[in-house]
């Protein structure tokens, strides 16, 4: 029980390691079968299909606000009572959610059926494509409905810091939707029988993280006798905020299918989605870090430690930077090859889109560790306040935007905000939370990352037209100019006292394994 309820600055490391290990390998797994996926669905939906499927999925993606901040308050305090060992607690906090998650998912789906009905009036659809959309809305509803209850299970588990649990399931559940996938438009059924099956692997999985959840923590117990209206006060004076950063987040990085919708319709959706797949899926990659800190934070924060939440506010900055922005890079100077080679000269018109959210993705990975900070170490109020102005001012742009310039002005409204808020306000606010120097911490963090990229973008941008056009040529291209990057990062810019702790933690890292293997 020590390695469950005593988190061990000794295992902190492996434990970090293991989580991000996996969850590159879930990642890994999903990017691949998506990458793929994505132009064989194209090809046997159609654009018009295919869109439709988009955009009426965009809607559900919104349901999530209906948690009210609560599912990230669930991590939080059950890291924090597991540092404090407390065993009622954690089990009055997941009884008392999962209960509240089960209404909210009623209405949910209750709201999922209004919204079917009435697309026509929403979106510039035919009679038909409501139709089509009614079922689609219906079905992945009955998914998000679900999705509420059974995210206690996954909050344990991550406030547990055992999210390669989680990540194991993810990748079955991956693996099993994709031929889900490909063997229901094989067989010649359309998009309604396509998401009828993918849901239903998906609420399998579902079962697979309650399962998880009582092995991990044996202890816990889902009952009614355990709702407490105090222990939802407690929780709810947390999550007012999150939630508010959650609704945030929709309208700076979700709501943009639904303003294109609006103006546009629903084949430039399938445009846009082609360049949101890269960026988001380039977002995820790079930005798993910080959701396995949050715990780390929230236990650092709990028992007072500053010299830590500095160190770690340093790092995951650094090492974030790092892993974002050579990705971007070569989205910037190759996002045409790609497309072209990817999804065919029909979806063009997401290369500049791709060029521009490149830009907006560095700046919220290279940001994310300051807002997982504030958001873990008692500033969540105020991040919270900026995350929502930022979002009102994205959806004004997009849509003040959208009409003159289409989809370059939704990705230039997304852009600004966000460039504005990193740099200049919650970056500041994160140094100041633990009494460094924003300048410091620039010259520490930022500076280290950013330089060889702009020595790698110099040599590869002569170049960047003499690829063979195919997607196995442009990968290889990135992948050198990525490897130049890494080289240059870790051998030059990071410096000789950081590149010497570095090595030492993986050499740590590494002997701990081999010590670990004989006695298992």
């Amino acid at each position: 029980m020590s390695e469950t309820w005593a988190p061990d600055d000794r295992r902190q490391l492996a434990t970090i390691a293991r989580n991000i290990t996996t969850r590159y390998f879930a990642l890994a797994v999903e990017m691949i079968l998506g990458f793929v996926m994505l132009p064989f669905n194209l090809r046997h939906l159609g654009q018009e299909a295919y869109g439709l499927w988009t955009l009426t999925a965009s809607l559900t993606i919104h349901f999530s606000v209906l948690d009210l901040g609560l599912g990230g308050a669930l991590v939080k305090f059950m890291a924090q009572y597991r540092a404090h060992r407390d065993t009622r607690a954690l089990n009055e906090i997941a009884s008392t959610l999962f209960f509240l998650f089960a209404a909210i998912g009623v209405v949910s789906y209750a709201v999922a059926v209004g919204l079917a009905f009435n697309l026509d009036h929403i979106f510039r659809i035919t009679a038909a494509q409501a139709h089509t959309g009614q079922w689609i809305l219906l079905i992945i509803g009955l998914n998000v409905a679900l999705n509420f209850p059974f995210s206690v299970f996954g909050g344990v588990i991550s406030g547990f810091q055992r999210n390669d649990a989680n990540n194991f399931v993810a990748i079955v559940t991956s693996a099993m939707v994709a031929l889900a996938n490909a063997a229901v438009l094989l067989a010649g059924h359309g998009v309604v029988m396509l998401v009828a099956a993918t849901t239903t692997v998906r609420i399998v999985a579902y079962f697979m993280y309650r399962r998880n959840a009582y092995r991990i923590y044996p202890p816990l117990s889902i009952r009614w006798s355990l709702f407490r209206r105090d222990r939802l006060r407690e929780v709810a004076g947390f999550s007012v905020y999150t939630s508010i950063i959650d609704w945030a987040n929709k309208l700076n990085y979700q709501l943009d299918a639904i303003v294109i919708g609006a103006f546009m319709g629903s084949a430039p959706v399938a445009v846009w989605a082609v360049a949101d797949r890269i960026i988001s899926g380039t977002q995820r990659l790079t930005n798993q870090l910080n959701a396995v800190l949050f715990p780390v934070i929230v236990d650092s924060d709990t028992t007072q430690r500053t010299e830590r939440l500095q160190k770690l506010l340093v790092e995951g900055t650094r090492l974030s930077l790092a892993m974002v922005v050579p990705i971007a890079v070569m989205l910037i100077l190759l996002a045409q090859p790609l497309v072209r080679a990817w999804v065919g000269v029909k979806m063009l018109g997401s290369v500049p889109v791709i060029q521009i959210l490149a830009v907006a993705v560095t700046l919220r990975v290279g940001n994310a560790t300051s807002t997982t900070l504030l958001k873990g170490a008692g500033c969540v109020r105020y991040l919270a306040f900026v995350n929502i102005i930022t979002g009102l001012v994205n959806l004004a742009l997009s849509a003040l935007l959208v009409k003159s310039l289409g989809l370059v002005g939704v990705a230039i409204g997304t852009l600004i905000p966000v460039a504005f808020a990193s740099m200049f306000v919650l970056f500041p606010a994160a140094c100041r939370r633990v009494g460094l120097p924003t300048m410091r911490v620039a010259r520490r963090a930022v500076w280290p990352a950013f330089w060889p990229a702009v020595i790698v973008a110099a040599c590869l941008t002569p170049f960047r037209g003499i690829s063979s056009g195919t997607l196995l040529a442009v990968l290889i291209e990135a992948t050198v100019a990525v490897a130049a990057y890494l080289a240059l990062f870790f051998v030059i810019a990071v410096g000789r006292p950081d590149r010497a702790h570095y090595v030492a933690k993986a050499m740590e890292l590494i002997g701990r394994r081999r010590t670990l293997a004989p006695a298992a």
